[in-house]
């Protein structure tokens, strides 16, 4: 029997899947059946091609599938090879469809699709791509002649105080985002790109999440994290336009190295653990004041309802009823040069440690127009000030560039390697 090599295994999963996922994505559809869940959510779908990737201003769905990979192909061919087949694939499965669908399985070939979410629906699936600082230059060397068009602000994030990074969990060439609202829909999205690109790409770390932490728009309630407090009530929203376009959205001119990511945004993953067994013990008066806002409604200290405006000023009988140090004071525009974020943060357990704690916490992620403005100045101060972090270590980090949106015909990331 003839073992094949690596490189012809890799050329029948990828180049010859280029050929045949673009043939079906310019013929517009799909021949195989996508049965479809009754909810509504599960049904939706979002759109792939646009002005900016999905998965950003989406409505933020409920599961996260989130990766990163390593480039371990040194062509550049291969590498843009591969980021074609994985539009296609991703154009394919977030519109409810297997991957490569119109092609008859040979049953001596491994099939086109695993098929883990066969008969289910699209479940709202997003997939968004990033690149990272490594892609561009690595030990000096400018792998794929991509150098000169490397963002000034894409670099590996600086160490926080009190970070305790696991680096076999952070950084990475390229990441995918995958949300959905069926886990086993994000899953099978990941699989898929994973197998696609073997021999091209290999995972580096991945994270699951459950149950949103932050709302991108106005229709959907705020959610609440593992500490049992609504998270995200000041989070950017879609419906803000004007914020939009001045805290996520990278415009031309911004950086003239990098004219190819007008349009896009930068992806900041942040792997908080949280010390759940200490916060459990600890009193429902000091929670509220580490936060800034009670428990049982999310309300500000300063008086209110959830959605009302923060009053930093207002003192009691023990000194400001937003405490110095308490998370909403630090984080609030007004201590930021006015920035505000938009967050797609879930939560995560990934069972328990050595100690027999839980590991689990806070998958963050921000969108962000430049990450040296809108980012990095308000992480070092909630990292040296914020009481919270008594509560939290920061085990995961990474930094993206997010391309533009992706027109019928182009592939992800086109404009910077054209």
């Amino acid at each position: 029997m003839t073992t094949r090599s690596p490189v012809t295994r890799r050329r029948v999963l990828g180049v010859a899947g280029a050929g045949v996922l673009a043939g079906a994505s310019g013929a517009g559809g799909f021949a195989i059946r996508a049965a479809r869940d009754d909810s509504a959510a599960a049904g939706l779908t979002h759109p792939f091609h646009g002005e900016h990737q999905a998965g950003i201003v989406t409505p933020a769905q409920d599961r996260l599938h989130f990766a990163s990979f390593d480039v371990t192909t040194d062509s550049r061919d291969e590498l843009v090879t591969l980021l074609r087949v994985w539009t296609d694939a991703a154009a394919a499965m977030t519109t409810g469809h297997a991957v490569g669908s119109t092609v008859a399985t040979h049953y001596d070939s491994p099939p086109t699709d695993t098929g883990e979410a066969l008969g289910l629906s699209a479940a709202g699936l997003t997939l968004t791509f990033g690149f990272g600082p490594t892609l561009f230059e690595k030990d000096g060397r400018d792998r794929f002649g991509l150098g000169a068009r490397q963002p000034k602000a894409l670099r590996r994030l600086p160490h926080f105080p009190a970070d305790n990074l696991d680096l076999s969990r952070s950084d990475g060439d390229l990441c995918v985002q995958a949300c959905a609202n069926d886990p086993q829909v994000a899953v099978h999205a990941i699989r898929n790109l994973a197998r696609i690109g073997f021999g091209t790409v290999a995972v580096r770390w991945a994270q699951l999440g459950f149950g949103r932490t932050s709302s991108t728009s106005k229709a959907q309630d705020t959610p609440r994290n593992l500490f049992g407090f609504k998270d995200g009530t000041a989070n950017l929203k879609v419906e803000e336009a004007g914020d939009v376009e001045d805290f996520v959205w990278v415009a031309g001119g911004d950086d003239a190295r990098a004219d190819w990511l007008a349009g896009g945004s930068y992806l900041v993953a942040r792997r908080i653990n949280m010390h759940i067994e200490t916060w459990d013990r600890t009193s429902l008066r000091e929670q509220e004041a580490l936060i800034g806002r009670d428990r049982a409604h999310g309300a500000p200290l300063s008086g209110g309802t959830e959605f009302s405006e923060i009053d930093l000023g207002t003192a009691g009988r023990d000194g400001p009823l937003i405490p110095l140090n308490s998370h909403v004071r630090l984080a609030h525009p007004t201590l930021n040069n006015g920035t505000r974020l938009l967050r797609r943060g879930y939560n995560f357990t990934d069972g328990s440690d050595r100690l027999g704690r839980l590991d689990a916490g806070l998958f963050f992620i921000a969108f962000v127009r430049d990450p040296d403005r809108h980012y990095i100045p308000m992480q070092r101060q909630l990292a040296s000030h914020d009481g919270l972090m008594e509560y939290l270590q920061h085990t995961g980090s990474g930094l993206w560039a997010v391309p533009p949106g992706i027109r019928p015909g182009e592939y992800v990331g086109q404009p910077l390697f054209t």
